[in-house]
């Protein structure tokens, strides 16, 4: 929905006002604030008109006004100015908080954001990919095959596969003799790579069944390996939008505590290049309205191969909370990469 040059202009002004001292602005105030030569009766026309399309509200009928999610999401796609941060005392504080391994790095960057931000900082670990020692396949019914993985330290993984084609145990037995006579002792992501060309000479109904191996195998070996780093909780405490409303607290330390939807947000921010921000339920996986995530993905030799970010309330200083995390992000790879 387009906004003229003075609709926005007051939109901007009430946000970044809001975001300071967290009360609602009023049309006097805005008057002062936005440089605009309005009279308060014209401001307040206009802020009506926003409220209408839904990017400011009204938490009391005498009151100023507050931005909504919505108004936020135009804020900081649009009317936002980022700030400059000083990226070399950024690096400073990844370097102090730790070097050596890539466990320690990656903590010390979920600490470095949230000590900057003053919010919880959070890192998406890369994937560890485990092993394999060998492979079984067990026919259960028709179409419908167990996978059964053994690592190299005994444990033991199962995934059922839904197949197209019915094979018969000899097939099955060919198929797992294969992969552990050619493969055993590497990884899935390994076994990908190297099948490709390989399995265009063998026949196509085995082809499908060793790529749905494959596939089934790499999720069994990674799943328990993903971890999210967390650092600074405790201060969202401190952030009375979040910490007034028990029931909103409880959500969050409930987030952080099964960190399932943590990773997923995380997971998705992956795929995305750049900095992103969810504002709000938006992501449907943080389901808390009082509460945004800033993300963005971090690489290792070119590759993504995680994410990071802060969370905090709705009510945040985007203009500094998103250069953090984009020179952490990109501070992270360069760390990474040379470890």
């Amino acid at each position: 929905m387009h906004l003229d040059i003075r609709a926005q202009t007051l939109l901007k002004a009430l946000v970044e006002r809001y975001i300071t001292d967290g009360q609602p602005v009023g049309s006097r105030a805005l008057s002062k604030i936005s440089g605009l030569d309005l009279s308060p009766a014209t401001i307040r026309n206009i802020m009506s008109d926003l409220e209408e399309m839904g990017f400011v509200s009204s938490p009391h009928t005498s009151a100023g006004r507050i931005p909504t999610p919505r108004g936020y999401r135009l804020f900081v796609d649009s009317l936002l100015t980022v700030q400059v941060i000083d990226e070399t005392a950024v690096e400073t504080r990844l370097q102090n908080g730790g070097t050596g391994s890539s466990q320690k790095i990656i903590a010390s960057a979920a600490q470095v954001l949230s000590s900057l931000s003053q919010f919880a900082g959070v890192v998406l670990a890369p994937r560890q990919e485990m092993a394999f020692q060998q492979i079984e396949f067990l026919r259960l019914s028709e179409k419908r095959i167990l996978l059964v993985i053994v690592a190299p330290n005994g444990e033991v993984q199962n995934r059922l596969l839904l197949t197209e084609a019915d094979y018969t145990p000899s097939q099955l037995t060919q198929a797992a003799n294969y992969i552990n006579q050619h493969y055993s002792g590497r990884s899935f992501d390994e076994v990908r790579i190297k099948l490709k060309d390989e399995l265009r000479q063998l026949r196509d109904d085995m082809t499908r069944l060793m790529q749905a191996a494959v596939e089934a195998g790499s999720d069994a070996m990674t799943e328990n390996s993903e971890d999210v780093v967390i650092s600074g909780e405790r201060n969202l405490l401190a952030v009375s939008d979040l910490s007034s409303n028990m029931s909103s607290l409880r959500k969050l330390f409930d987030i952080f505590e099964q960190k399932s939807g943590l990773a997923a947000l995380l997971d998705i921010s992956n795929k995305a290049t750049g900095v992103q921000i969810f504002i709000g339920g938006e992501s449907h996986l943080v389901p808390l309205e009082e509460m945004s995530v800033v993300t963005a993905p971090y690489e290792v030799n070119g590759k993504i191969v995680g994410t990071l970010g802060v969370i905090g309330p709705t009510r945040m200083a985007y203009e500094r909370v998103i250069p953090i995390v984009d020179i952490t992000a990109r501070l992270l790879s360069n760390a990474l990469s040379h470890s």
